[in-house]
Order: structure tokens, then C-alpha cells, then sequence
């Protein structure tokens, strides 16, 4: 659904509710902190483990241990039916921060060596639109939305050329985003390569954090990469060598690498391990969900592992944010680009349509102004950008190019009429299309511009999706049902597979 500039002034009472404390007539914006841990799924947050929680989820909860992020469970607004979209680390970063699908935003795979996927320059950002508004704008660890080109030097120093001494690429899947318009606005930046926990490579314009080497010379701090973040962060928000304008509220973006892969002892916080989970005997402890191959999944104790100690310095940074007061206008939003598969399926990974891959965190806590409860809104990638924009007051700072939908005064009032809760959700990948409808998982899977394959799955009948129901076994009223929904859906989000006609007999019948 494009943004409609209608919703945005229908929710100018709730927007400048949101837009924070009242002090002596004067509004105080906000401060707002975005943390997603790169291949979190929903299952892996501790919060669903709780009494009277899991039956809000489609399946087992994971046996983790996550204190800090429960805590904020319980305080904030828990979404159940987050949907990654694209799950892949690339399409979602360029969802989030343009509010935009794949199609309008340049990024429709993963950036790598050899392919063209870019954020578009020109695209506006959240950051973007924060910097508008006064904020000062932090972004730490990965950014991955970087078209990867050899502009380095053998030592991995930034020359912007791919003549010598350039001509070297830093990394495969993700490279360096030098300062100017595609950093977007961005103030003060912290970004961190490789899926290498322990050994990241690292680029800053801060040279009191990087042994005083100038922005685009590579640092590599030899510390894991969770902890080295929050340290920085922590000293951020300190204002330990004027990082930024304290007068100013914040908007900062963390994006942390655990836990994605590799799961080895050599790229896992060992601590967590030997505490928690250092008994890797599979009698169930681990993998709880019953369509888990627990020998493709044996890597579960180190997934968990890092899961803990993400939460553990997410937990640092939180309790300074509290320290400094600022916790009762601190926006904290924590959520994950895709989930991980776990064994599920005998799959590891995610760019699956699969509940594993697709449903991920999402927690919004504010005190004073949201309710803490459990939300079944089904939130997509590009409705994040909206809704925060539009917790801050923002909305009409929202660009008229944003495609998701702001949510904000669901969020503020639950009762709320002004938008209607969406009965569907668009489920991308190359190649393939799909809706998410909570009930009905339906993908659709193209060759040469024609149907090569369909199936969906009954969620509620069906919770770990064990049996796909194709061809002669396809309800016909379901199924229309669905290609109704997908319909709509490429519609209204102007998707190459509706400019193009791509399965048009299939979805038009």
C-alpha cells in the first residue's frame, strides 16, 4: 500500500502526542534506537518461552536464554506476525530504510561481487528524514546495501578507484560506504564487514576509536564484534570526545552481525556457550520444533550462544540509556532483517518462504506512551520506516515515495480506526512471489514469465509446515483466495511482476 497523504494528516492529533514529553509547554522529541541483530529469528527470543506465551506463535519457542530482550518484551509492544519480506540481508536493509519494496529502492538481491544491487543514491532514508528534522544520526555495524566494487588498496584502505593502487575488493557480500550522499545523512558512523565475529573489519570517521586513522582506513579491533559495538555505542551516548550534540535527540540505527554464521567456537562468543548450552547431547533440549533435522542443525548450541550474548550487550546499552535518564524518551525498537532455519526443514539459512526464515522479532517499547501487550498486526519491512517516523510525530515528513503503511496510532491507541490492520503481507524473492495471510503461506514460483511451481501451506492446521499442498490437493476456493491477495498486493506495490505481466494467466484466473 503507498503511503496516503490522507492517513498522515488523519493521525496529526495521535502524531503530535507521540512526539514526546510535554516540559513547560515545550514538546521534547524523542530519541529513538533501531537494534536488529543480523539473522534473528522470533523463535530465538526467550520472551515466547514465558507462560501464556507461546500460543501467540506457529510452533515451539527455542530454549534460549535472552534476560535483556525479555525484559523488553515485557515492557514494549510485542508483534507475533512480523514479516520479513525478502528475507535476505541486502532486500531487507533497503526496506527499512526507505520504506520502499525491492523494485523502487535498487536493491533486489544481496549486494556482491558482480552484481548491480545498490540503494539508490537518490532514495530518502529514514536517516535522511531524521537529519531533517534536527536529530543527530548514528549508524553502527553493518550496512550491506553498498553496490561491491575493487576500490581498495592491498591493505584494505579506501582509494575510490579500481586503478592502481586501488583495484581491491575488501569483501564479498558487503564493502566500505564512503562518506557522502550514500551514506545518507548519516552523522556519526561505525561500520563493521565480514562474518567474522571476532574479526571484523572495520571503518569509522572517529579516529579516538580506530587508532587515530582517518575515515576510510581499514581497523581491525580483534573483539567481538557485539561487544566492540556496545563499547563504542556506550561511549556515544556518553558524549566521551563530543560524538555528537547532546542538546539534539538521537536516532541510531545498530546493526549487529551475531548470530549469523559461521557457528563455530572459533566465531562464538565462548562464554555464552560453556554457561548455557555447552551440553550439545541432542535429546530434545536444543531442537524443540518438530520439523527440525537435528544433524543439519547440530550448530544449534553456537546459534544460541551468540543469540545470549547478543542480548547481553544489547543489555549494556540499554542500562547506560536508563543510567543517563533518557529512558523515558527513548524510543527502543528491536527486531531482526530474517529468521534462520535452524535444521528446519533439513535447511540452513533463510531466503525461505518458510515460517523459520520469514517471521521475525519485532518489540517497540516507549514507557508512558505504548502499552505493553502482544500485537497481531502483520507489520512488513516497509511499514517500519512510517510507523517510526510517525511514533516521533513525523508523519508529514514521511516521503510521498514510501510504500509501507504508518501504523503509529495502532500502535499509540489499539482501539484506533484510523488504518485498517493489513490481512496480508508480499513474500519476495527472486524468481518467486508470495503472500503471508497468518493462515496461508502461498508462493508462486515463475520461469521465463510463466508458473513453474505453487503451493501453500495451512499454518493453523499445519504449524510446522510439513506438508505443501500443490496441485490436485489445492483448494480452488483457497486458492482463489489467495491469487486475490497476491493480486492486490503486486498491484498496489507496483511490482515488476505486475508492470510486467509476469504469471498474468496464472493470477488473473
Amino acid at each position: 500500500m503507498f503511503y496516503h497523504k490522507g492517513i498522515c494528516l488523519g493521525t496529526v492529533l495521535l502524531g503530535t502526542m507521540a512526539a514526546g514529553l510535554q516540559a513547560k509547554g515545550k514538546a521534547v522529541q524523542p530519541n529513538v534506537i533501531f537494534i536488529f541483530p543480523d539473522q534473528y529469528r522470533n523463535f530465538s527470543l526467550g520472551f515466547w518461552s514465558e507462560p501464556g506465551n507461546e500460543k501467540y506463535i506457529q510452533g515451539a519457542p527455542d530454549p534460549v536464554v535472552t534476560p535483556t530482550l525479555n525484559k523488553l518484551a515485557k515492557n514494549g509492544l510485542v508483534f507475533s506476525r512480523a514479516v520479513s519480506n525478502y528475507p535476505l540481508c541486502s532486500p531487507y536493509r533497503g526496506m527499512l530504510l526507505t520504506g520502499m519494496y525491492p523494485d523502487h529502492n535498487g536493491i533486489v538481491e544481496n549486494c556482491k561481487i558482480g552484481r548491480e544491487a545498490q540503494l539508490k543514491t537518490d532514495a530518502e532514508c529514514i536517516t535522511d528524514v531524521y537529519a531533517k528534522a534536527g536529530y543527530e544520526v548514528a549508524y553502527f555495524g553493518k550496512c550491506h546495501w553498498q553496490k561491491t566494487e575493487p576500490l581498495f588498496n592491498k591493505e584494505g584502505t579506501y582509494i575510490g578507484s579500481a586503478q592502481s593502487p586501488g583495484g581491491e575488493y575488501i569483501n564479498t557480500y558487503d564493502t566500505y560506504v564512503p562518506p557522502g550522499k550514500d551514506r545518507h545523512s548519516i552523522h556519526y558512523f561505525y561500520q563493521a564487514l565480514t562474518d567474522n565475529h571476532y574479526n571484523p573489519l572495520c571503518y569509522t570517521g572517529d579516529p579516538l576509536v580506530n587508532n587515530n586513522l582517518p575515515d576510510g582506513h581499514l581497523y581491525q579491533p580483534k573483539k567481538f564484534s557485539a561487544e566492540n559495538e556496545a563499547d563504542i555505542i556506550v561511549k556515544y551516548l556518553k558524549n566521551s570526545h563530543n560524538q555528537r550534540d547532546t542538546k539534539k535527540p538521537f536516532f541510531m540505527i545498530w546493526s549487529l552481525n551475531p548470530p549469523h554464521n559461521p557457528w563455530t567456537e572459533e566465531s562464538t562468543n565462548m562464554t555464552f556457550f560453556k554457561k548455557y548450552y555447552a551440553n550439545t547431547t541432542f535429546s530434545g533440549r536444543f531442537l524443540n520444533r518438530e520439523n527440525a533435522d537435528t544433524t543439519v542443525g547440530a550448530y544449534a548450541p553456537y546459534y544460541f550462544a551468540n543469540v545470549s550474548a547478543v542480548d547481553f550487550y544489547i543489555g549494556q546499552v540499554l542500562d547506560q540509556i536508563k543510567k543517563m535518564g533518557l529512558d523515558k524518551n527513548t524510543i527502543v525498537v528491536f527486531s531482526s532483517d530474517h529468521g534462520e532455519m535452524l535444521g528446519s526443514h533439513a535447511l540452513t539459512g533463510k531466503n525461505t518462504p518458510e515460517t523459520e526464515a520469514l517471521n521475525i522479532p519485532f518489540v517497540i517499547k516507549w514507557p508512558g506512551k505504548i502499552k505493553p501487550r502482544i500485537e497481531d498486526l502483520m507489520i512488513s519491512v516497509p511499514d517500519m520506516m512510517p510507523t517510526i517516523l510517525g511514533l516521533s510525530g513525523l508523519q508529514q515528513m514521511i516521503p510521498a515515495e514510501v510504500q509501507g503503511t504508518d501504523y503509529s496510532s495502532i500502535i499509540l491507541n489499539p482501539d484506533s480506526a484510523l488504518v485498517p490492520k493489513p490481512k496480508s503481507a508480499l513474500y519476495y524473492n527472486t524468481g518467486t512471489r508470495g503472500v503471508f495471510t497468518g493462515q496461508y503461506t502461498f508462493v508462486v514460483a515463475e520461469k521465463n514469465g510463466r508458473v513453474s511451481n505453487v503451493f501453500y501451506y495451512d499454518n493453523v492446521a499445519d504449524p510446522y509446515q510439513e506438508h505443501k499442498i500443490s496441485g490436485d490437493k489445492m483448494d480452488k476456493n483457497i486458492t482463489a483466495m489467495l491469487k486475490k491477495a497476491l493480486r492486490e498486493l503486486l498491484k498496489s506495490t507496483n511490482d515488476s511482476w505486475y508492470t510486467q505481466g509476469i504469471c498474468k494467466d496464472f493470477l488473473m484466473n
